[in-house]
C-alpha cells in the first residue's frame, strides 16, 4: 500500500482558484467522520494533496466546484471523500451519481469508492456496459445503493426507463470531462441533465416531471477546454474553480527521454535493450493500433517477457481480467492503446514507454502520468522513428514547456539520478550473456539453443530478414529534441 508522505513531491503548486478558499492541511482538520478517516488512512493516505487541501472543503460546504489538476493529483479520491462526507448513511438511496467517460474509469472510482467507505454503511454500484442489462441494474437498485458510478450511456438507461430516481439526488459528479467531450458524450450528458433537477428548477422530463431536489454539481478534468468551460456555465451554479495553469502540467516527478529509432524497425529491438539495462516493477507501452499492441504483447511474450495486451474491442470480462493481472502483478508489462491512458491506475508502474507517439498532446501527458502517481517518481520514454515524429514530439514539449533530453548512451545511467531511486539497474542474465558474447548473432544462438524447433526456425527468419534490413538501412541520425 502506497503512502503520501513517502513521495516527497506535490504538484500542482500553483493553482488559480477563482475566489479566496479555505486550505486546510490536514484529513483530521476537516472535520470527516471518524468512519471516513480511517478510509482514507487504511487506503495509504496520510495527509492530502494540494488540490485536496482546498477541494474538499468546498465540497462539504456544498458548493458546485470545478476541478482541473494532471493526472496523479489526488482527483479522484478529492469528490469520493467530499461527497462521503455529505451522504446520509441510513437513507437506502441513491444520493449520488458518478459519470466516468469509460467502463475503466468507471471502475477505477468504483474501487476508489468502495475502500473509502469501507468503514461506513454506504455502498456503490457500478453502472456500464458489459456488466449486467438494465432490469439486472434496476433489481440491485432497489437493494439501497448511495452512490451510482456508470458511464453516460447505461446512466441515460437507467433514468429513462425510471428506475434511477433523481429526486434523493443530492451529488453529480462529472469525472474526466474533457475525455467525456472528446468522446462525442456531450449530448448524453445534456439529456442526463434534463433528467436531474437544479437548485432552482424542477425535472422537465418524463417520468420525474416536476420532481425538485437542490443539486450539487461538480466537474473534474485534466485538462480545461473550451469544451469544460461551455459544460461549467451550462450545468453549475456560481461554482468555485480550481485551475492548474497549462504551462503547469508538466508532471515534473516523471523523468521525460526519447530514443532515435530512426526508424519503426528498430523499435523493438529499442525496446528489448530498455528492459536489459532498466528494471521497474511494471510496465505501460503505449501504441497506436489495436493490431501493433496484440503483435507487440505476443513478441514480447516469445522472447520471454509477461506481457498482456489491453484494448478497446476487448468485452468486459476479457478487459476486467487483463487489469487484474496487471494490478496482482502476474503480468509484468501491459501494452495498450490511448483507450486506457486514463483509467490505468497501478501504482507500482515506473516506466513508460510511447512505442508511438501520441497524436495529442494532452494524450501524451495522460498517458506518461500513468508513471509517478500520487506524486510517485517516474521514467517515460518516447520513440522517434524519423517522418514527422521529431518535430512533433518538440511541439508536445514546447506546449508544456519541458525538456523531453535524449536517453545517456548507457541506458544504467538513468537509474544513477537521484530523483529515479525507485528505478534499479539489474544485470540481468541476459545482459551477462551480452557482454560475454562476441556479437548478437552469437546471443541469440545461445538462446535459441533452448527453443523448440519452431521457434527456432523463426528467429533464423528474423536473422536473416534484419542482416538484409541492416544493409540497406540509413545511417541513423541524432534528433534534437528540445522544450
Amino acid at each position: 500500500m502506497f503512502k503520501n508522505s513517502d513521495f516527497g513531491l506535490d504538484f500542482c503548486e500553483n493553482i488559480t482558484v477563482s475566489e479566496n478558499v479555505r486550505v486546510i492541511t490536514s484529513f483530521k482538520k476537516m472535520g470527516l467522520k471518524s468512519g471516513l478517516l480511517r478510509g482514507i488512512y487504511n487506503y495509504g493516505y496520510e495527509r492530502p494533496s494540494l488540490v485536496q487541501q482546498r477541494a474538499i472543503n468546498q465540497i462539504i460546504q456544498g458548493r458546485d466546484v470545478v476541478v482541473q489538476a494532471q493526472s496523479g493529483t489526488g482527483k479522484t479520491a478529492t469528490f469520493c471523500i467530499g461527497t462521503l462526507q455529505l451522504l446520509d448513511p441510513s437513507r437506502r438511496e441513491t444520493q449520488a451519481l458518478f459519470l466516468a467517460p469509460t467502463r475503466e474509469l468507471a471502475s477505477q472510482v468504483h474501487q476508489v469508492v468502495t475502500a473509502l467507505a469501507d468503514n461506513l454503511s454506504i455502498k456503490c454500484m457500478l453502472c456500464c456496459g458489459g456488466k449486467s442489462n438494465v432490469g439486472q441494474m434496476s433489481k440491485s437498485l432497489s437493494q439501497g445503493y448511495q452512490i451510482v458510478v456508470g458511464t453516460p450511456g447505461r446512466i441515460l438507461d437507467l433514468l429513462r426507463s425510471g428506475f434511477l430516481k433523481p429526486s434523493n439526488l443530492r451529488i453529480t459528479v462529472i469525472d474526466e470531462a474533457d475525455e467525456m467531450l472528446n468522446q462525442g458524450l456531450r449530448e448524453q450528458l445534456e439529456w442526463i441533465f434534463k433528467y436531474l433537477p437544479t437548485r432552482t428548477s424542477s425535472v422537465e422530463v418524463e417520468p420525474f416531471r416536476g420532481v425538485k431536489s437542490p443539486m450539487q454539481r461538480i466537474v473534474v478534468s485534466a485538462t480545461w477546454t473550451s469544451g469544460c468551460r461551455s459544460v461549467m456555465e451550462q450545468f453549475l451554479e456560481n461554482p468555485v474553480c480550481l485551475l492548474v495553469p497549462q504551462d503547469e502540467l508538466n508532471l515534473s516527478g516523471i523523468r521525460q527521454y526519447y530514443i532515435d529509432t530512426s526508424d519503426e524497425m528498430w523499435k523493438f529491438e529499442t525496446l528489448t535493450d530498455i528492459f536489459a539495462s532498466v528494471c521497474v516493477p511494471q510496465t505501460v507501452i503505449f501504441v497506436n493500433t489495436r493490431r501493433k499492441a496484440d503483435w507487440l504483447s505476443k513478441r514480447l511474450c516469445m522472447d520471454g517477457f509477461t506481457a498482456t495486451a489491453a484494448r478497446g474491442d476487448l468485452d468486459q470480462a476479457t478487459r476486467d481480467r487483463v487489469m487484474n493481472e496487471f494490478r496482482a502483478g502476474r503480468s509484468r508489462i501491459l501494452v495498450t492503446t490511448d483507450i486506457w491512458a486514463r483509467g490505468i491506475d497501478v501504482q507500482t508502474v515506473g516506466l513508460v514507454v510511447n512505442y508511438d507517439l501520441p497524436q495529442t498532446a494532452p494524450v501524451y501527458l495522460h498517458r506518461i502520468g500513468r508513471s509517478g502517481r500520487f506524486g510517485r517518481r517516474g521514467l517515460a520514454i518516447s520513440f522517434v522513428a524519423g517522418g514527422n515524429d521529431a518535430a512533433h514530439l518538440n511541439s508536445i514539449a514546447k506546449t508544456y514547456s519541458i525538456t523531453i533530453s535524449s536517453t545517456p548512451p548507457n541506458l544504467a545511467d538513468l537509474t544513477n539520478l537521484p530523483e529515479l531511486e525507485n528505478v534499479q539497474f539489474v544485470p540481468s542474465l541476459e545482459m551477462a550473456k551480452r557482454k560475454t558474447m562476441k556479437s548478437a548473432t552469437d546471443y541469440q544462438t545461445s538462446v535459441a539453443a533452448s527453443m523448440p524447433a519452431s521457434k527456432k526456425r523463426k528467429l533464423k527468419i528474423l536473422r536473416i530478414r534484419k542482416r538484409r534490413q541492416k544493409s540497406t538501412a540509413k545511417k541513423r541520425t541524432s534528433v534534437n529534441i528540445s522544450s
